[in-house]
């Protein structure tokens, strides 16, 4: 069976929210519209729609001179097992002592690292992109350097995978917070899965919005592993939930927005302490002063 995904651009937040919202009232309906802001510092942003059957080319035409957006690219989708997909072409990733594997790679874990058992899921936070890998990797130093946290968390968790890497590591307490339900729901396996019930708190939260969260701070290590736009709008309330000295490693981020991550942190009472580029994108550790 094939689907259908409709795509396009246009500046500015709140004509692609306002387009998104339309998008949604077409005939037939889609069965999902996404709305996301192109990581090119650009102010661009994409709106897309996935369709069961394909959507009329009149409409779509319609919508995106009424938006001021450019022309829908309409594209068909075959149906096919993702999660079977990203198994077969997922191999385990090595950062530092993490070993971050599926359940069909769990006989390939070596002697001596931690594993962190991630299935594929609908959650982002496998390892294998260089925001998660430069996170872990990070971390992985701060273990080198004998420093130790006991209170962890780990905003926008994805898989949670960093989360769970700081609950092998001992830390006496660590939260995993999203603002996506079904990031959560993965969460939650994955802790499961990993056998760290008990250890991994997992919550649905806006920023740091819950009461969960707002009741573990002092935090005296976050991870935050994002987006730009979120990494800059939360700089106050991340530098006001983290301990006087504790760090904030930091993701999600272009090597060309790191600079201006940094200056904003900074304007918060942070230091930069390390910096790593993987392919295009940048990691960021940061200690509060």
């Amino acid at each position: 069976m094939l689907t259908y995904t409709a795509l396009t651009t246009l500046p500015g937040k709140s004509q692609a929210e306002a387009l998104g919202e339309a998008l949604e009232e077409l005939d037939p309906a889609p069965t999902g519209v996404g709305v996301f802001e192109v990581e090119d510092g650009k102010g661009i942003w994409e709106v897309g729609g996935y369709f069961l059957d394909a959507p009329d080319d009149i409409d779509l035409a319609l919508l995106s001179a009424a938006f001021g957006a450019g022309p829908f690219v309409v594209s068909e989708v075959p149906d096919q097992d993702w999660v079977a997909k990203v198994r077969r072409e997922l191999p385990p990733v090595e950062a530092g002592r993490f070993f971050v594997y599926g359940s069909h790679d769990a006989a390939l874990l070596p002697e001596g690292r931690i594993g962190l058992l991630i299935e594929a899921a609908m959650a982002f936070g496998t390892g294998h992109h260089g925001t998660t890998l430069g996170c872990l990797r990070a971390y992985d130093r701060l273990l080198n350097d004998a420093q130790r946290f006991d209170n962890v968390l780990d905003l926008g968790c994805g898989t949670a995978v960093l989360a769970m890497s700081a609950a092998r590591m001992g830390a006496a307490s660590v939260l995993a917070s999203d603002i996506d339900p079904v990031a959560v729901e993965v969460a939650l396996a994955n802790v499961k899965a990993n056998g760290l019930e008990g250890r991994v708190g997992c919550v649905e939260s806006i920023g740091f919005d819950s009461p969960v969260v707002q009741a573990g701070a002092p935090f005296d290590l976050i991870f935050a592993n994002i987006l730009k736009g979120p990494l800059i709008e939360l700089a106050p309330d991340i530098a006001a939930h983290l301990a006087s000295g504790g760090l904030a490693i930091l993701s999600g981020l272009l090597i060309e927005q790191a600079d201006e991550i940094v200056e904003v942190y900074q304007a918060q009472g942070f230091d930069l302490q390390t910096r790593e580029d993987l392919g295009e994108w940048s990691a960021l550790m940061l200690r509060r002063r």
